[in-house]
């Protein structure tokens, strides 16, 4: 059980990969606690369209199903994802969090092209949704209200659900980065059972999952009841458990940087503990550091510009700068109903190295940090043509940004946004 079952290369974002060593132990420990914790039955379906060269999708998506005695289908591609779900109607589906934004994009687009009337009613679906959802996980009161939620539900969200996830759902996981908390309350409002978890290739992967009778959407659940976890120095995540890696192959200086000699595995990530839920808040190596000694995690700021459908891509930059920038990819169809509005033309050509579209783009992107404090606010932004995307290895396989990577390949521009010159992209 100790052999070596796996050897998985992480990706990373510069220098050379290291391959995590996984025993027969590690991954049947994980799978088997996940399997439990889901409550998965022998007679759920899979739908699996990640790389199972990632351990998110090999376990949860391969192994999982296969300890519970589940069934898997595999889409025909991504491009199908969508046909596919209506066809096969799966009751589990195993996903990172950009395809649930796009789900959300798509349903929030569908309920604008109709009726003022509908619009009304979507948003008080969603609105009791949410109060029904927190009743039912047994942290709100019952209200007599909630004796029309069958008619929203069915009437409202199901033909929305049905539309564009299928009509079975049950289980929804979502991994690989954090999920936006409000996508993840829009969801679980509609009644996707949206199960955020959590983990890293070196644990196999998961650490943590909510479950259906205890989900907190904006946390990524309970440590598995065979981890042992605790925070360590500048709130970093430490766990030890069975299904910790044996160390990363023929690396054993990576290895003592990550794992210590009373077995305890350093994240790298920054959490908080809410009702027994772990909470990611940042990522050590993910800090901007601002010349005025401000420190900011710039993948929050990411998520709450990411919930504008208009902005495809986006990263926030200002590591030793006297304040934040952004580079973003716009969508197309949104950009086009903007400038409409603004009697601009529709190309999204016209967006790169544009004073006006920047103005207007920084008070949207104003509007969605109006929670952040004043030092973490984007001050410049600059429009790039193209989307980031895995061919050129600007994106990892479940579709993370690789920050360094990216920051190298557009390193001009960002050296225009703080000169003040025009920006040709």
């Amino acid at each position: 059980s100790e052999a070596p079952a796996t050897i998985i290369y992480t990706s990373r974002t510069l220098g050379r990969p290291k391959g995590v060593t996984l025993s027969h132990r590690n991954i049947l420990e994980n799978a088997w606690q996940a399997a439990k914790c889901l409550g998965v039955r022998q007679n759920d379906l899979f739908l699996s369209f990640l790389s199972p060269s990632h351990a998110l999708e090999r376990t949860v998506g391969y192994y999982l199903p296969m300890v519970a005695g589940a069934t898997i289908a595999y889409v025909r591609s991504v491009q199908s994802l969508n046909s596919d779900l209506n066809a096969l109607n799966p009751t589990a589906i195993v996903a990172v969090p950009r395809i649930y934004e796009r789900f959300y994009m798509r349903i929030q687009s569908n309920v604008k092209e109709r009726s003022k009337l509908f619009q009304r009613l979507f948003a008080k679906t969603v609105s009791l949704g949410w109060q029904v959802f927190e009743y039912q996980q047994k942290r709100g009161k019952w209200q007599i209200v909630f004796l029309l939620w069958p008619f929203f539900k069915y009437f409202i969200a199901r033909p929305l659900l049905t539309k564009h996830l299928g009509g079975h759902l049950r289980i929804a996981i979502s991994g690989g980065a954090r999920l936006n908390p409000e996508v993840a309350r829009f969801l679980v409002s509609l009644g996707v059972p949206v199960l955020q978890g959590y983990g890293l290739t070196e644990t196999s992967p998961i650490i943590s999952v909510n479950t259906l009778q205890d989900n907190l959407p904006a946390s990524v659940g309970r440590p598995l009841p065979n981890l042992e976890v605790r925070i360590g120095d500048q709130d970093e995540l430490q766990v030890r458990g069975p299904s910790i890696m044996l160390g990363y192959w023929n690396n054993t200086a990576a290895t003592a940087q990550i794992l210590d000699a009373e077995g305890w595995l350093y994240t790298g990530d920054q959490v908080h503990f809410q009702d027994g839920h772990i909470v990611i808040t940042g990522r050590l190596k993910e800090i901007i550091a601002l010349t005025n000694g401000e420190k900011v995690p710039p993948a929050d700021m990411e998520i709450a510009i990411g919930t504008d459908p208009l902005f495809e891509q986006v990263i926030v930059i200002g590591e030793s700068k006297p304040y934040l920038s952004a580079l973003v990819v716009l969508n197309a169809t949104a950009w086009a109903t903007l400038a409409q509005v603004h009697g601009l033309p529709e190309d999204p050509k016209f967006a790169v190295d544009n004073a006006q579209v920047e103005k207007l783009l920084l008070r949207r992107v104003s509007e969605l940090l109006h929670d952040f404090p004043g030092y973490a606010q984007v001050r410049r932004l600059a429009v790039l043509n193209d989307s980031w995307n895995l061919e050129e290895d600007l994106l990892s396989k479940t579709l993370k940004l690789r920050r360094k990577l990216v920051l190298e390949r557009f390193k001009h521009v960002i050296e225009l946004l703080y000169k003040g010159h025009s920006l040709q992209i």
